[in-house]
Protein backbone atom coordinates (compact mmCIF):
# COMPACT_ATOMS: atom_id res chain seq x y z
CA UNK A 1 0.00 0.00 0.00
CA UNK A 2 1.14 3.35 -0.88
CA UNK A 3 2.52 5.84 2.09
CA UNK A 4 -1.10 8.14 1.26
CA UNK A 5 -3.10 5.06 1.46
CA UNK A 6 -2.14 4.25 4.57
CA UNK A 7 -1.81 7.31 6.17
CA UNK A 8 -5.59 7.52 5.96
CA UNK A 9 -6.21 4.42 6.21
CA UNK A 10 -4.45 5.08 9.82
CA UNK A 11 -6.36 8.52 10.21
CA UNK A 12 -10.25 6.97 9.49
CA UNK A 13 -9.07 4.13 11.93
CA UNK A 14 -8.04 6.15 14.66
CA UNK A 15 -10.44 9.00 13.97
CA UNK A 16 -13.49 6.31 14.51
CA UNK A 17 -11.71 4.55 17.34
CA UNK A 18 -11.26 7.88 19.06
CA UNK A 19 -15.07 8.50 18.60
CA UNK A 20 -16.53 4.86 19.82
CA UNK A 21 -14.70 5.28 22.84
CA UNK A 22 -15.40 9.14 23.07
CA UNK A 23 -19.31 8.67 23.01
CA UNK A 24 -19.80 4.81 24.53
CA UNK A 25 -17.31 6.37 27.09
CA UNK A 26 -19.22 9.53 28.11
CA UNK A 27 -22.19 10.01 26.68
CA UNK A 28 -25.35 7.99 27.90
CA UNK A 29 -25.95 4.62 25.79
CA UNK A 30 -27.71 5.06 22.46
CA UNK A 31 -27.25 9.28 22.36
CA UNK A 32 -25.94 9.11 19.19
CA UNK A 33 -27.41 6.52 17.55
CA UNK A 34 -31.19 6.21 15.86
CA UNK A 35 -33.65 6.29 18.39
CA UNK A 36 -35.52 3.33 17.19
CA UNK A 37 -32.54 1.57 18.28
CA UNK A 38 -31.65 3.23 21.38
CA UNK A 39 -33.72 0.33 23.37
CA UNK A 40 -32.16 -2.20 22.08
CA UNK A 41 -28.86 -1.03 23.09
CA UNK A 42 -30.03 -0.11 26.68
CA UNK A 43 -31.86 -3.34 26.88
CA UNK A 44 -28.22 -5.31 25.80
CA UNK A 45 -25.70 -2.80 27.61
CA UNK A 46 -22.49 -5.05 27.90
CA UNK A 47 -22.84 -6.61 24.79
CA UNK A 48 -22.44 -2.96 23.47
CA UNK A 49 -19.94 -2.33 25.30
CA UNK A 50 -17.75 -5.15 24.78
CA UNK A 51 -18.10 -4.61 21.39
CA UNK A 52 -17.53 -1.19 20.89
CA UNK A 53 -14.33 -1.32 22.89
CA UNK A 54 -12.87 -4.55 21.88
CA UNK A 55 -13.51 -3.07 18.57
CA UNK A 56 -11.71 -0.02 19.14
CA UNK A 57 -8.86 -1.87 20.08
CA UNK A 58 -8.87 -3.47 16.81
CA UNK A 59 -9.10 -0.39 14.97
CA UNK A 60 -6.19 1.35 16.78
CA UNK A 61 -4.21 -1.99 16.59
CA UNK A 62 -4.84 -3.31 13.15
CA UNK A 63 -2.57 -0.64 11.15
CA UNK A 64 0.22 -1.65 13.53
CA UNK A 65 0.04 -5.14 12.19
CA UNK A 66 1.00 -3.94 8.16
CA UNK A 67 3.54 -1.21 9.11
CA UNK A 68 6.90 -3.20 8.31
CA UNK A 69 9.22 -0.83 10.05
CA UNK A 70 7.78 -1.93 13.04
CA UNK A 71 8.34 -5.39 12.48
CA UNK A 72 11.82 -5.28 11.17
CA UNK A 73 13.15 -2.65 14.30
CA UNK A 74 10.79 -3.85 17.29
CA UNK A 75 9.46 -7.74 16.49
CA UNK A 76 8.72 -7.97 20.07
CA UNK A 77 6.47 -5.43 20.11
CA UNK A 78 4.40 -6.57 16.73
CA UNK A 79 3.93 -9.87 18.36
CA UNK A 80 2.56 -8.59 21.59
CA UNK A 81 0.39 -6.05 19.93
CA UNK A 82 -1.20 -8.69 17.30
CA UNK A 83 -1.97 -11.11 20.12
CA UNK A 84 -4.09 -8.10 21.58
CA UNK A 85 -5.23 -7.14 18.18
CA UNK A 86 -6.47 -10.91 17.65
CA UNK A 87 -7.30 -12.12 21.17
CA UNK A 88 -8.74 -8.96 22.33
CA UNK A 89 -10.12 -7.15 19.02
CA UNK A 90 -11.40 -9.47 16.93
CA UNK A 91 -11.87 -12.62 19.41
CA UNK A 92 -13.81 -10.38 22.26
CA UNK A 93 -15.49 -7.83 19.65
CA UNK A 94 -16.35 -10.50 17.67
CA UNK A 95 -18.46 -12.55 19.95
CA UNK A 96 -20.08 -9.47 20.94
CA UNK A 97 -20.65 -8.30 17.67
CA UNK A 98 -22.03 -11.84 16.85
CA UNK A 99 -24.74 -12.14 20.44
CA UNK A 100 -25.74 -7.96 19.30
CA UNK A 101 -26.50 -8.95 15.62
CA UNK A 102 -29.45 -11.30 17.31
CA UNK A 103 -30.86 -7.81 18.16
CA UNK A 104 -29.84 -5.44 15.03
CA UNK A 105 -32.80 -3.24 13.86
CA UNK A 106 -33.84 -3.69 10.26
CA UNK A 107 -35.21 -6.95 10.58
CA UNK A 108 -33.40 -10.30 8.99
CA UNK A 109 -31.32 -8.56 6.58
CA UNK A 110 -29.73 -6.37 8.83
CA UNK A 111 -29.51 -9.34 11.15
CA UNK A 112 -27.76 -11.87 8.28
CA UNK A 113 -25.64 -9.28 7.02
CA UNK A 114 -24.00 -8.40 10.50
CA UNK A 115 -24.06 -11.79 11.53
CA UNK A 116 -21.80 -12.70 8.33
CA UNK A 117 -19.64 -10.35 9.39
CA UNK A 118 -19.06 -11.12 12.60
CA UNK A 119 -18.63 -14.59 11.79
CA UNK A 120 -16.26 -13.74 8.91
CA UNK A 121 -14.34 -11.52 11.25
CA UNK A 122 -13.55 -14.31 13.97
CA UNK A 123 -13.02 -16.79 11.31
CA UNK A 124 -10.45 -14.83 9.45
CA UNK A 125 -8.73 -13.89 12.80
CA UNK A 126 -8.66 -18.11 13.30
CA UNK A 127 -7.09 -18.28 10.01
CA UNK A 128 -4.21 -15.75 10.41
CA UNK A 129 -3.30 -17.12 14.23
CA UNK A 130 -3.38 -21.11 12.88
CA UNK A 131 -1.28 -19.76 9.82
CA UNK A 132 1.64 -18.38 12.01
CA UNK A 133 1.67 -20.85 14.86
CA UNK A 134 2.58 -23.17 11.19
CA UNK A 135 5.07 -21.19 10.75
CA UNK A 136 3.34 -19.95 7.22
CA UNK A 137 4.09 -16.47 7.44
CA UNK A 138 2.68 -15.74 3.89
CA UNK A 139 -0.18 -17.24 4.35
CA UNK A 140 -0.61 -15.38 7.78
CA UNK A 141 -0.10 -11.97 6.48
CA UNK A 142 -3.11 -12.72 3.47
CA UNK A 143 -5.70 -13.24 6.08
CA UNK A 144 -4.48 -10.50 8.18
CA UNK A 145 -5.05 -8.83 5.22
CA UNK A 146 -8.99 -9.96 4.67
CA UNK A 147 -9.24 -9.33 8.49
CA UNK A 148 -8.41 -5.71 8.97
CA UNK A 149 -10.89 -5.19 5.46
CA UNK A 150 -13.49 -6.51 7.81
CA UNK A 151 -12.62 -4.61 10.63
CA UNK A 152 -12.79 -1.29 8.50
CA UNK A 153 -16.07 -2.50 8.43
CA UNK A 154 -16.74 0.12 11.75
CA UNK A 155 -15.19 2.84 9.44
CA UNK A 156 -16.89 2.28 6.22
CA UNK A 157 -20.36 1.69 8.15
CA UNK A 158 -20.45 4.89 9.48
CA UNK A 159 -19.37 6.55 5.58
CA UNK A 160 -22.24 4.29 3.82
CA UNK A 161 -25.15 5.15 6.15
CA UNK A 162 -24.86 9.72 6.52
CA UNK A 163 -24.28 9.14 2.71
CA UNK A 164 -27.02 6.63 2.18
CA UNK A 165 -29.64 8.81 4.33
CA UNK A 166 -28.40 12.28 2.61
CA UNK A 167 -29.67 10.65 -0.25
CA UNK A 168 -33.12 10.23 1.06
CA UNK A 169 -33.33 6.94 1.35
CA UNK A 170 -35.19 6.02 4.75
CA UNK A 171 -33.14 5.14 7.92
CA UNK A 172 -35.01 1.87 8.02
CA UNK A 173 -34.57 0.57 4.22
CA UNK A 174 -30.69 2.08 4.28
CA UNK A 175 -29.72 0.13 7.50
CA UNK A 176 -30.06 -3.57 6.43
CA UNK A 177 -28.17 -1.99 2.95
CA UNK A 178 -25.33 -0.67 4.80
CA UNK A 179 -25.40 -3.87 7.17
CA UNK A 180 -23.69 -5.99 3.93
CA UNK A 181 -21.99 -2.62 2.41
CA UNK A 182 -19.99 -2.00 5.06
CA UNK A 183 -18.28 -4.97 4.53
CA UNK A 184 -18.80 -7.29 1.65
CA UNK A 185 -16.91 -4.35 -0.61
CA UNK A 186 -13.88 -4.13 1.93
CA UNK A 187 -13.25 -8.14 1.66
CA UNK A 188 -13.55 -7.96 -1.91
CA UNK A 189 -11.06 -4.64 -2.13
CA UNK A 190 -8.60 -7.16 0.10
CA UNK A 191 -9.14 -10.00 -2.51
CA UNK A 192 -8.50 -7.71 -5.28
CA UNK A 193 -5.17 -6.59 -3.24
CA UNK A 194 -3.95 -10.16 -2.31
CA UNK A 195 -4.41 -10.57 -6.29
CA UNK A 196 -1.95 -7.38 -7.39
CA UNK A 197 0.57 -8.06 -4.61
CA UNK A 198 2.97 -11.14 -4.40
CA UNK A 199 3.91 -13.05 -1.74
CA UNK A 200 7.13 -11.99 0.36
CA UNK A 201 10.06 -13.51 -0.80
CA UNK A 202 11.44 -16.64 1.11
CA UNK A 203 13.99 -14.21 3.21
CA UNK A 204 10.91 -11.47 3.59
CA UNK A 205 9.35 -14.47 4.62
CA UNK A 206 11.66 -15.59 7.39
CA UNK A 207 11.86 -12.05 8.85
CA UNK A 208 7.50 -11.71 9.06
CA UNK A 209 7.73 -15.15 11.06
CA UNK A 210 9.89 -13.45 13.44
CA UNK A 211 7.86 -10.90 13.96
CA UNK A 212 4.52 -12.36 14.05
CA UNK A 213 2.15 -12.80 16.98
CA UNK A 214 2.42 -16.40 17.53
Amino acid sequence: MRPAGFALLVVLSLGVAGYAMGVYGFLPLGAAVHPDMRATFVAHRAGIYVHVFASAVALVLGPLQFWSRLRTARPGLHRWSGRCYLGVGVLCGGLAGLYMALHAFGGPGSRLGFGCLALAWLYTGFRAYRSIRAGDAASHRRWMVRNFALTFAAVTLRLWLPASVASGMPFEVAYPVVAWLCWVPNLLAAELFLRRTRDPSPGRSDAVKTASPA
